[in-house]
């Protein structure tokens, strides 16, 4: 299981002074401390950025190339700020955010095919609604792996997110079984005929809900989606308990066999 930090983002105030300052040395550090806590890839979320300011796109993804030489996860809704991404990267990064949306249907999942990167499809619908069950989810899994497919992106530069719950929601704990399954089906092969990349995004579990609800949570869902088969996790590099829960459970993968390999991903660049 892949470990991608989720710690550029505009919502750390320190990201977020260093993007309105155009300071770079705030970044490097956190980049250089995500790589030293073991992260594998990093995403670089800049968060809504009118068009004044799309050039803190360029900014932290040249900033983070300086300090580390990890894959890059560019992580927008908007095509336009993926795409002055693209065009500041130095290896082919991984494009997150593609949903049944037409703007984004149309916008990411062009910008992949023309430049041949992995894209991350989050299990929502054209409403950007994410639905509760297992069936609806596959459903959701099927058309958006045949858009991918049909756009033009082989089986191996698809990740598929089923979008973890937040605590918050009253029938969460529903819907967290119902996202494992998901990622249980997927990872087999049983909903798509061949095994199939899952990415499953950690931080949504408890935010806002930090001061309420443990760590321990994060710890115990990552340890069920890692026996589902999940392919990567989308977390939090910085917090130590759930990256050695992540270093346990990679020995425990590491010793057992069968597993999709995670050397290579389509079109991906290796650190």
């Amino acid at each position: 299981m892949i470990f991608a930090a989720d710690n550029i983002h505009p919502l750390h105030p320190e990201v977020a002074a260093a993007m309105d300052r155009l300071d770079p040395e705030p970044i490097r550090l956190r980049a250089r401390r995500l790589a030293d806590a073991g992260a594998q890839w990093i995403d670089v979320n800049p968060g809504y950025l009118p068009r004044s300011r799309a050039d803190r796109m360029t900014f932290l993804v040249e900033t983070i190339q300086e300090a580390v030489s990890l894959p890059l996860i560019l992580d927008s809704p908007d095509p336009r700020l993926l795409e002055k991404g693209l065009r500041a990267c130095r290896k082919t990064p991984v494009l997150n955010g593609l949903t049944l949306e037409p703007r984004k249907l149309d916008g990411i999942l062009r910008l992949a095919v023309e430049h041949q990167t992995p894209v991350v499809a989050l299990l929502l619908d054209a409403k950007s609604f994410s639905p509760p069950t297992v069936e609806e989810k596959a459903a959701l899994a099927v058309e958006l792996h045949g858009r991918a497919l049909d756009a033009g992106l082989p089986h191996e530069g698809i990740l598929l997110d089923p979008v973890v719950p937040n605590m918050g929601w009253p029938d969460a704990p529903a819907r967290i079984a119902h996202t494992i399954e998901t990622v249980r089906l997927l990872s087999r092969g049983h909903l798509l005929g061949k095994p199939t990349r899952t990415l499953a995004g950690l931080s949504n579990l408890r935010s806002g809900l930090r001061r309420s609800l443990g760590p321990e949570l994060d710890c115990a869902l990552l340890g069920a989606l890692a026996q589902a088969g999940l392919y990567a996790v989308l977390a939090d590099a910085l917090n130590g308990n759930l990256v050695r829960a992540w270093r346990f459970l990679e020995g425990l993968e590491a010793s057992s066999p069968g597993n999709l390999s995670k050397n290579k991903v389509y079109g991906l660049s290796e650190a």
